[in-house]
């Protein structure tokens, strides 16, 4: 707030996004109306999911059908408002000389639309008042979620607002680019929404060299927000480039803008930081730093060094030009320092520290490098290592055979990737009470009457095999435990997003059984504190949670990118183990989320028939359902560790028959 009252009086240049080593003129009303086209369907798509919602129905043997929203909302009769709803001698409600010329300011639920003189009574259930408002189930569900919609529109509206006005700069000068008649060949289509445009028929080294502009536009403009990236990919799709180019440009620009800040010490970062916020603002379309912090008219070395602003080591946007769409990214420490989360390090390592009372144990261990210590300051990252994107695995259980990190070993390089350390005791004695219970007879002979009924039914009738109810015993103190923890966790990490530890950059949370159930009640709590513009994509597998329909628009309305729910209908340990919580509102990890829009499901029943299985099938689900960035050799792996362990199994079932004959 201070840095504008500092910068009164100064007058902010508007500097020209220079495309000419880009597009032909024809050209530049082609890209901007194809960026135009995506941030508006993207708008758009925020509303449509909150709008389109509608009550879940499922079969009896596909889930469990949630209780229905309910108007909960009356009048009151003894308002003056309102009294004349219920009583025909009151008279309406007077307005005041100051709302004369504005008699929408009074705000008044609607008359029943079929009976607009008839006389309300009291309603005595929430199916009365209902009935009395005229609206459907729909209706209600659909208005229970009207202010989310507005805040999350009103969000994406503003992020809409900048990107016009940035288009608004762009130049192309001296005729602009001159197409050689390049080919498209090798070009491999992106699963994602596209948009059609003349664009897409242009050579590969221009469609290239577009899609690297677009992304240092977008650097320059707003740091790089997950819409941002999201409009990237779209924009990707669009030009039928493949995503495996845009992700080794985003390693490569964000390996280049790391060694901006290479080997500043964090006592320097942070005076630096205080020296320029009293002579520059941060960047906004349009505008440029106006002090020292960074030039727009050369580029900085280490980018100038990655050959920022061309594609396939060819010819591009010239140094100037490249400066010019990067802005204050383009050399100023601040800038990058905040995308990368430095100017959050002091106060995101004291957070975890802080939280560590409530949760014990609780850290960020990157995956794909060689020192596997705890992460509690950004500026311990190697340069190498940073990414414009990150990723957080939660594991549900440990068994302790394996490393904390060989779960999650599976996802790539190219994102940066870390395993949320939580609980490791409680996870240790929930993995090893699973595997206790599932070696033993009881749970032998448990399964195959257990079988015999779905789920959802045994859940319904509240009717379990006597040898499961004994093993409870075993397991359900754990599981307890495990899960009133997971809340906690769900809640600090919600709190270490929110106070920008990893920057300003898209977070991908991936995480299976109770990992899963950590990451909805972080989704819960972003939701109610409207942190919009955090979480990017979420995969759930095997999630201890609810699937009611409410619920899941809430995190929709979080969530950017992609949901996706992992189930399976088989999961009857789940089933067991989540029966004393509030499985009348459905359960994630056993079925499909029903009635929000573009939330996508995956039933593994096929392949998972217990719990413990999840942490071996996380990259072969990940392959399944065509994510970005894995490592085959990973996933291979995995598979045959979970063959040896059905194998296993299999060989310990058929000895126990064997005994009983």
């Amino acid at each position: 707030m201070g840095r504008n009252n500092n910068n009164r009086g100064r007058a902010i240049k508007q500097y020209e996004a220079d495309l000419t080593a880009v597009l032909a003129p024809n050209q530049k009303v082609q890209y901007t109306e194809l960026i135009s086209n995506i941030a508006d369907g993207m708008v758009k798509q925020a509303r449509s999911n909150l709008e389109n919602i509608t009550p879940s129905y499922v079969a009896d043997g596909q889930g469990i059908n949630p209780p229905r929203a309910k108007c909960l909302i009356i009048p009151n009769p003894r308002s003056d408002k309102y009294r004349h709803w219920y009583d025909p001698n009151a008279p309406p409600p007077q307005i005041s000389e100051t709302q004369n010329d504005d008699v929408d300011s009074i705000h008044q639920p609607e008359r029943p639309v079929e009976t607009p003189d008839h006389l309300w009574n009291i309603p005595n259930s929430p199916e009365e008042l209902q009935v009395l408002y005229q609206k459907t189930d729909t209706e209600v569900l659909v208005q229970s979620m009207s202010d989310l919609k507005e805040d999350t529109s009103n969000y994406i509206k503003k992020w809409q607002g900048m990107v016009e006005k940035r288009l608004r700069d762009i130049v192309v000068k001296n005729g602009g680019f001159k197409p050689n008649g390049g080919n498209r060949q090798g070009d491999v289509l992106t699963p994602y929404n596209s948009a059609s445009t003349p664009l897409r028929e242009c050579s590969r080294e221009q469609r290239g060299l577009i899609l690297h502009a677009t992304m240092l536009i977008l650097l320059g403009m707003d740091q790089y927000s997950l819409h941002s990236r999201i409009l990237l990919v779209r924009v990707a799709s669009s030009l039928d480039i493949p995503m495996s180019f845009l992700l080794q440009e985003e390693v490569r620009v964000s390996k280049a803008l790391s060694k901006i800040i290479l080997g500043i010490p964090a006592e320097e970062i942070a005076q630096r930081r205080a020296e320029e916020a009293k002579t520059s603002r941060r960047w906004r379309p349009g505008m440029v730093i106006a002090a020292s912090s960074g030039s727009t008219t050369t580029l900085s070395a280490p980018l100038a060094e990655a050959k920022i602003g061309t594609v396939f080591g060819g010819n591009g946007l010239s140094p100037a030009a490249a400066a010019g769409l990067l802005g204050g990214m383009n050399e100023s420490t601040v800038a990058v320092g905040t995308l990368f989360g430095l100017y959050g390090a002091r106060q995101g390592s004291k957070t975890i520290e802080s939280h560590r009372k409530e949760v014990s144990d609780f850290a960020m261990m990157p995956i794909h490098r060689a020192d596997k210590s705890e992460l509690a300051d950004p500026k311990d990252v190697p340069a190498d290592d940073r990414r414009m994107r990150v990723t957080i695995g939660i594991a549900g259980l440990f068994t302790g055979q394996d490393d904390f990190t060989d779960t999650w070993k599976v996802l790539g390089p190219q994102n940066e990737s870390y395993v949320m350390k939580w609980e490791v005791d409680a996870l240790k004695k929930m993995g090893t009470s699973l595997e206790t219970t599932m070696q033993t007879f009881t749970w032998h002979e448990a399964k195959k009457e257990i079988s015999s009924v779905t789920a959802f039914d045994r859940l319904r009738q509240a009717f379990w095999p006597v040898g499961m109810v004994k093993l409870s015993k075993v397991i359900e103190n754990p599981w307890c435990i495990g899960m009133v923890r997971a809340e906690k966790a769900g809640a600090v990490l919600a709190d270490v997003l929110m106070n920008r530890l990893y920057g300003e950059r898209p977070v991908t949370l991936i995480g299976y059984g109770l990992g899963a159930r950590v990451i909805y009640a972080c989704l819960m709590v972003l939701a109610e504190k409207r942190a919009f513009g955090v979480i990017e994509n979420v995969v759930v597998m095997g999630a201890p949670c609810p699937s009611e329909v409410r619920i899941w628009a809430a995190i929709r309305a979080i969530v950017a990118g992609r949901i996706v729910n992992i189930y399976s209908k088989n999961d009857y340990m789940l089933a067991f183990l989540y029966r004393s919580s509030n499985w009348l509102y459905g359960v994630a990890g056993l079925q499909s989320i029903e009635g929000v829009p573009n939330i996508q499901n995956l039933d593994i029943s096929e392949v998972v028939t217990n719990h413990l299985q999840y942490g071996y099938l996380v990259g072969s689900v990940l392959k399944r359902i065509n994510w970005e960035d894995i490592i085959d050799s990973e996933v291979a792996l995995q598979q045959n560790k979970l063959s040896q362990l059905m194998r296993l199994e299999k060989a310990l079932e058929e000895q126990r028959e064997a005994r009983k004959e």
